[in-house]
C-alpha cells in the first residue's frame, strides 16, 4: 500500500511528457496527473488512437491545462515536427500504461503513431508503466522486450500484482497513481546518497505490562517515514527498523517491524555491519517492565487497588550508543526531542554518546505533528533549520547529511 505524501513543491518546474497508451488502466491516469500536478510539475499528455477509446482527451486536457496530442499529423500543432517539439522540454518521459503492443514498438525501434515517434525522437529519460493480462505478461516474447528496453536504458516500474479487469488475479496490474508519482519524484531527485546503505530507526517502542497493556510514546513515526523516504530517493539503501505505527512502507525500502526495544536493538545489530550510515530516530522508551504478566492483570478491591500497582523497571539497550561504540562505527546521527533546555541536553547528549551529528527539536515543536523544527548539533556548533514540513525538512535533511559524508 502507498499513500500520496507529497508536497506541493517537490516536482516544481519539472515538465513530465505521460503517454497514455489503449487499456483499461488508463483511467488511473487520470489521478496520476492530478498527483503530478499538486507536486507542482507541469504534465503534457500524448495519447494513442486506442487510449481515446477509454478515456476521452478532454479529461487530460481539463486536469493537466494542456492540449493533449494524438495525432501526428494534426498541422495546427508542431508545424509538422511535433514529434520532436513536444519532447524538447521534457524532463521525463513516462508511458502509464504501456500495453504490450506498445511495449514490442519501443523494443523494435517502430515509429508509427505519434506516440512511439515521440519515444525515439526525445532527448530526456524514458520510463514505462506496464499494464496487461497476466498471461500476456508472462510471455516469453513480451519478457525478451522487456529485456531489450531495459538494456537500453528505459526504466520499467512494475507491473504490480493483483485483480485484473479480466476477472483474473496475477502479475500485470500497473502500479497505482501514487506509486507511479513516488518513483518520477525519485527519478527526479539527484541521488546524494547513491552508495550508501543506512540503517535507521523510527516510530515508538511498545514495552507489555501484560498481554494487553504496555509503556510507550507519542512518537507518530512521521519524521522518521520522512526522512527513510528521502534517503532512498537520494539513491540510498534503506533498511528501516520500525515500531508500532501504521504508515505504509516508502517505495524502495526495506521494512523491519518490530515492538520493544530489545528487538528493534537486534534487528539494527543484524543489518549494521554493511551500514555507512545509522541514523535513530525511533522514541526508544528508556525503561521496560522487569516482569511481563503472562495474562491480564486484574484490578481487585485489595488494598493493592486503593494503594496502587507497583511495577519494577529495568533500563533497555541504548542502541543508539551500542552502534556507535561499534570497532567501525558508521556515521551515526542521534535525535534528541526535548521539553526544555534543548542545547544543554542535547549537545550533553552527542558528547556523552560519540555521536558526530544530532538532530535537536523540542516536543512542541514536532512531536505527533506534520511539522517540525529542529537544530542540528555538530562539532563545529548548533546549526538552526526554520520550521518546515516534514517531507521537506526530511530533503533539507539529505543535503545536510550528504555534506558531511562528502
Amino acid at each position: 500500500m502507498t499513500v500520496c505524501v507529497q508536497s506541493s513543491d517537490e516536482l516544481a518546474g519539472k515538465k513530465i511528457l505521460l503517454g497514455v497508451t489503449g487499456g483499461i488502466a488508463a483511467y488511473k491516469c487520470a489521478e496520476l496527473v492530478r498527483l503530478l500536478k499538486k507536486a507542482g510539475a507541469q504534465v503534457v499528455v500524448v495519447m494513442t488512437e486506442a487510449a481515446t477509446r477509454f478515456v476521452t482527451p478532454l479529461t487530460f486536457q481539463a486536469l493537466s491545462g494542456n492540449p493533449v496530442a494524438i495525432d501526428a499529423w494534426d498541422p495546427e500543432k508542431g508545424g509538422g515536427m511535433t514529434h520532436i517539439d513536444l519532447t524538447r522540454a521534457a524532463d521525463l518521459m513516462v508511458i502509464a500504461p504501456a500495453s504490450a503492443d506498445f511495449m514490442a514498438k519501443v523494443a523494435q525501434g517502430r515509429a508509427d503513431d505519434l506516440l512511439s515517434a515521440l519515444v525515439l525522437a526525445r532527448d530526456c529519460p524514458l520510463a514505462i508503466a506496464p499494464a496487461m493480462n497476466r498471461q500476456m505478461w508472462s510471455n516469453p516474447a513480451l519478457q525478451r522486450n522487456r529485456t531489450l528496453l531495459a538494456q537500453d536504458g528505459v526504466a520499467i516500474w512494475g507491473p504490480g500484482v493483483g485483480e485484473q479487469a479480466c476477472g483474473e488475479t496475477g502479475e500485470g496490474r500497473m502500479l497505482e497513481a501514487c506509486e507511479l508519482v513516488e518513483a518520477i519524484i525519485a527519478a527526479m531527485t539527484p541521488k546524494q546518497l547513491a552508495g550508501k546503505k543506512i540503517v535507521m530507526t523510527a516510530g515508538p517502542t511498545f514495552e507489555p505490562i501484560d498481554p494487553v497493556r504496555g509503556i510507550t510514546n507519542q512518537s507518530s513515526g512521521q519524521m522518521g517515514f520522512a526522512m527513510a523516504r528521502a534517503f532512498a530517493q537520494a539513491g540510498a539503501e534503506v533498511v528501516l527498523v520500525s515500531g508500532p505505527v501504521a504508515y505504509p512502507t516508502p517505495l524502495g525500502i526495506k521494512r523491519i517491524n518490530v515492538q520493544t526495544a530489545e528487538q528493534m536493538r537486534q534487528a539494527v545489530m543484524g543489518e549494521i555491519a554493511q551500514a555507512q550510515v545509522f541514523v535513530g530516530v525511533a522514541a526508544v522508551a528508556d525503561y521496560r517492565p522487569l516482569a511481563v504478566a503472562e495474562h491480564k492483570l486484574k484490578k481487585t478491591e485489595s488494598a493493592e487497588a486503593a494503594c496502587g500497582r507497583t511495577i519494577e523497571l529495568t533500563p533497555n539497550p541504548d542502541i543508539l550508543a551500542e552502534v556507535a561504540s561499534l570497532p567501525a562505527a558508521p556515521y551515526c546521527v542521534g535525535f534528541a526531542a526535548e521539553s526544555q533546555n534543548l542545547d544543554d541536553y542535547a549537545e550533553a547528549k552527542r558528547l556523552r554518546k560519540h555521536l558526530p551529528l544530532i538532530i535537536g527539536n523540542l516536543v512542541s515543536d514536532g512531536l505527533g505533528t506534520s511539522s517540525n523544527r529542529v537544530t542540528l548539533y555538530d562539532a563545529a556548533g548548533r546549526h538552526p533549520l526554520p520550521e518546515l514540513p516534514k517531507p521537506a525538512l526530511a530533503r533539507r535533511l539529505v543535503d545536510e547529511l550528504a555534506a558531511r559524508l562528502n
